[in-house]
């Protein structure tokens, strides 16, 4: 009896941590209709920041606290306001979830650069105090913040439904417009929420810190407890957002009580908070669709498919002339490019042509590299039963959130990554009791690659069809409802259009793609590892794959090779390794808004020098005269003219002479005769 009452108060304990860390999450999302996926990240910083004050610098307690939860806190989340998310929740869901995403990665980063890794503790509040309970001794610290929990609960009830300030941040998510004329400030009512929910994300990352340390993905992923609780409220009601953290809290506490630490099952200790979250996902009400938003964004120019074979036979000769002279160093990190950047491709279908986001891309890769090492068959019919395999696989995590979009469906890619991370991944029926796979290469028609440089070519051959796949589908009628269901669902569902199959059907051809990347993925390694696949690799993926350009294939390309250089920049230069974080991060924040990336610099680019040589190329061809024109009956001629803005020559046709009016009738007035224009003028 005495365990079960100290694994029920350590999870309340925790439960009110959570608890204080969903309400924050729900006060930013009700205000303001952002979902702040950095919302454990900016705890992580702030409780960094307490122990710099309070450790480093030796201020009192107090004063460390009150600085970061009332000037430091409030301080940044209005600046995020302001400068980063303001007018993010008009737009479409998968631009402001890559923005967070971007924060997320972009603070984890900061807190490695300013805070390098080192042994830190941070010592719970009145550490001699306590109190007995029956059998169990309950600290100050827990009983502490169970309280808080509680007040916090409370001051935001009253605040959200009592005040002035409270009916104005529920109005202005609603219709800013409309507050604005009743003399509200929308910008500045959503600014005090960002400014709250800072802060309550910082005093749940200092209230966690004595008891799981200060760590930096720790604490950050710890949040996916409080989006759990956040969703059994449904982004929007207070009351059930802290039973359901109070409710994970105990569920979790009595997990690691009772669960086995070793075996199959000993994952799931770690997944409770995954798997609550996807259950509550499954259990979420018909999604509404959302109108009266600027949905639709520009999409990166088509190539001609002719001009489309022309660059993929120019990267293949490329690719062929470093197969030569690499060594195979150099060669696997080439190969390494090519694996993300054929990942990229699954999300250019995925986000860039169907507006929505995943947050566990490489965990389907590895799905289909497991598969392909598993079934040991290196051919082409291994690899492509690797890929059906992660292509149903991504169609059964969209199967059960079939009647919800955007942010649910995101949610539930990241539940699922953790799930795949924590119990099938790190298990032993997976990868083996060493942790380790090995994979033979691919051999097509009976021919092995088995030269690293071979390989590669094979692996670029691959990509390029897949590259040219996507851009015949999206010139047809496919790829336009694709476009169409990303600018306006509303519309599309106006129209009659069922997009619930079509959207099943869209992950699972997308997680399809990446699970052949991981299979060729496989067969370039040799031996492939659970540390392979890691849910975190999962964001950096996605955010170079925006930074380069989502929406194109140029920018999968780009980002391939911008992933690949990463973790070769860390290894050089292992001081920098944090703000190569930053500058990710931040970069997709300030280009999180224009999906079609760096690669619309390139093509703005190409048009520019097209333009200036193609104009003088043009200008240096003659126009040569022709001969006038004659029709069959003699009765009309043509003048030849050269068009000044091509240079191409035109045949316009002398008009006929007009018929007589008749009788009671004015001739229409004469046109007005055209001057010619001298040569050099033009």
């Amino acid at each position: 009896m005495s365990s079960i009452l100290s694994f029920t108060i350590l999870g309340l304990f925790t439960g009110a941590a959570y608890a204080i860390a969903a309400s924050g999450l729900v006060l930013t999302y009700t205000t303001t209709r952002v979902f702040n996926i950095a919302h454990g990240a900016f705890g992580m910083v702030m409780a960094f920041t307490f122990w710099d004050f309070s450790q480093r610098q030796h201020m009192p307690t107090w004063l460390a606290l009150v600085l970061v939860l009332g000037v430091v806190a409030p301080g940044i989340g209005w600046f995020v306001q302001r400068f980063v998310t303001r007018g993010l929740g008009e737009g479409p869901v998968s631009v402001s979830l890559v923005v967070t995403v971007g924060l997320f990665v972009g603070l984890i980063g900061v807190a490695q650069y300013v805070w390098p890794p080192a042994p830190r503790t941070v010592p719970p509040f009145l550490a001699e105090e306590g109190l007995q309970i029956g059998g169990t001794y309950v600290t100050a610290h827990q009983l502490i913040t169970i309280a808080l929990s509680a007040l916090v609960a409370a001051a935001l009830y009253v605040l959200l439904n009592r005040t002035r300030v409270g009916t104005a941040m529920r109005a202005s998510v609603d219709n800013p417009d409309l507050l604005r004329l009743f003399g509200g400030k929308p910008d500045r009512v959503a600014s005090l929420a960002w400014a709250i929910g800072i802060s309550l994300a910082a005093l749940a990352g200092i209230l966690l810190t004595p008891v799981i340390g200060l760590n930096y993905f720790d604490l950050t992923l710890l949040v996916i407890n409080a989006y759990a609780a956040a969703m059994l409220g449904r982004l929007k009601s207070l009351p059930l957002t802290f039973v359901g953290a109070m409710g994970l809290g105990i569920l979790q506490s009595f997990a690691v009580a009772y669960l086995p630490s070793q075996g199959n099952l000993a994952g799931l200790r770690a997944v409770v908070p995954a798997l609550f979250l996807f259950v509550v996902i499954i259990a979420m009400p018909q999604a509404q669709l959302r109108i009266g938003q600027v949905k639709g964004i520009v999409s990166a120019p088509l190539p001609s498919f002719a001009k489309s074979i022309g660059w993929g036979a120019a990267l293949l000769v490329l690719v062929g002339l470093l197969a030569v002279g690499m060594s195979t160093a150099n060669l696997l990190l080439v190969g390494t490019a090519a694996t993300y950047a054929m990942v990229m491709l699954s999300l250019v279908l995925l986000t860039g042509y169907g507006g929505h986001v995943s947050l566990a891309q490489f965990t389907f890769a590895g799905i289909g590299a497991l598969a392909y090492a598993k079934l040991d068959e290196p051919n082409l019919a291994g690899l492509f039963l690797s890929a059906l395999i992660a292509a149903g696989v991504g169609a059964l995590v969209a199967l059960p959130v079939l009647r919800l979009t955007g942010l649910y469906l995101a949610l539930s890619t990241l539940a699922f990554g953790v799930l795949m991370d924590k119990m099938v991944f790190q298990a032993d029926f997976a990868f083996g009791y060493n942790g380790s796979l090995h994979a033979d290469r691919l051999s097509v028609l009976g021919h092995s690659f088995s030269s690293t440089g071979g390989y590669v070519v094979v692996m670029t051959v691959f990509f390029v069809l897949m590259a040219l796949g996507l851009l015949l589908l999206r010139r047809g009628v496919l790829g336009r409802m694709l476009i169409a269901m990303r600018d306006s669902p509303a519309a599309c569902g106006t129209l009659g259009l069922d997009m619930r199959w079509f959207r099943v059907g869209l992950f699972g051809l997308s997680a399809g793609l990446a699970g052949l990347a991981g299979g060729l993925f496989a067969g370039l390694r040799g031996t492939i590892g659970a540390a392979d696949f890691q849910l975190f690799n999962s964001l950096p993926l996605l955010l170079l794959a925006v930074v380069c350009g989502v929406t194109s294939v140029t920018g999968a390309a780009l980002g391939g090779v911008g992933l690949m250089l990463l973790p070769v920049l860390q290894s050089s230069r292992p001081e920098l390794a944090g703000l190569v974080f930053v500058v990710l991060g931040f970069g997709a924040v300030a280009l999180g808004r224009d999906p079609n990336g760096l690669a619309n610099l390139v093509f703005g680019l190409g048009r520019r020098l097209e333009h200036r040589f193609g104009d003088r190329v043009r200008a240096a061809v003659p126009v040569l005269p022709l001969p006038r024109a004659r029709a069959e009956d003699d009765s009309a001629t043509a003048v030849p003219l050269a068009d000044p803005r091509s240079g191409s020559v035109l045949i316009v046709p002398e008009p006929e002479p007009e018929a007589a009016p008749p009788p009671g009738r004015r001739a229409a007035p004469p046109a007005p005769a055209t001057q010619e224009v001298p040569a050099h003028v033009r």
